[in-house]
């Protein structure tokens, strides 16, 4: 493989810096409703905040609130089951996070949904991790900013959904995910993993369909896919022309 010409790098890094900003924006509206949310359901402002630096999953976090005055055991139980997902993305972007020790603990808690996508995306792995960590990195900051304003505005925050902003993150992911599309098998394990979800969702709690959308990776094991032709007939010495 040939080296990547450095502007050519610098042209790249500068677009990934401007989608993680811009994803990173989005986070820090959910956050200014999440700290809106938690303060309105009673819970003191360091809650949310301390929530957010020490947890920072947002389904997570928003389940989590919405038990914590009423079943603190269910809340942490949801929160557990939520985040079983993160399991999978771990295995799927070790490489990208790093191969120290501190560099792991740390991209650990900067493993979510949308520095998974980021990275996955990436035509090399040199900038997978780089999009891991720009990513990761923009939507922490924004999102803590967002939970410690939200909380101090209290009631003033609106519902992002009013606005579309809670339809950022699934456009985003989808538009990610697009490109490992054209392979046959990803394309039937996720259309499988779809179906098993929406299906799933009026019958589970919330978190679980995610979870068991993964058995849709079975339909790419099950689904034959063609081979290509190996037996090409032979070039006829005699036409062979010197």
């Amino acid at each position: 493989m040939g080296s990547t010409p450095r502007g050519n790098s610098a042209f790249r890094d500068k677009a990934l810096l401007r989608d993680a900003l811009a994803i990173g924006a989005a986070a820090g509206v959910i956050g200014l409703s999440f700290g809106a949310i938690a303060v309105a359901d009673g819970l003191p402002v360091w809650v949310p905040v301390l929530m957010s630096l020490l947890v920072f999953a947002g389904g997570s976090q928003f389940l989590a609130v919405a038990f914590m005055t009423t079943s603190p055991v269910a809340a942490v139980l949801g929160g557990l089951l939520v985040n079983a997902r993160h399991l999978p993305f771990g295995l799927a972007v070790g490489g990208s996070v790093g191969d120290t020790l501190p560099a792991r603990l740390l991209g650990s808690h900067v493993l979510i949904d949308e520095s998974t996508a980021f990275a996955l995306a990436q035509p090399d792995p040199a900038r997978g991790r780089r999009a891991f960590w720009a990513v990761g990195a923009a939507i922490f900051l924004t999102w803590n900013i967002g939970t410690v304003v939200g909380a101090l505005l209290g009631g003033a925050v609106g519902d992002p959904a009013v606005y579309g902003l809670d339809a950022a993150f699934p456009a985003g992911l989808l538009a990610l995910l697009m490109a490992s599309l054209k392979d046959r098998p990803t394309r039937y394990a996720a259309l499988a993993g779809a179906a098993i979800a929406v299906l799933t969702t009026p019958l589970l709690p919330a978190g679980l369909p995610v979870l068991v959308a993964l058995a849709g990776v079975g339909a790419a094991l099950l689904i034959p896919t063609p081979r290509p032709r190996t037996d090409a007939p032979a070039a006829d010495p005699e036409r062979e022309t010197v």
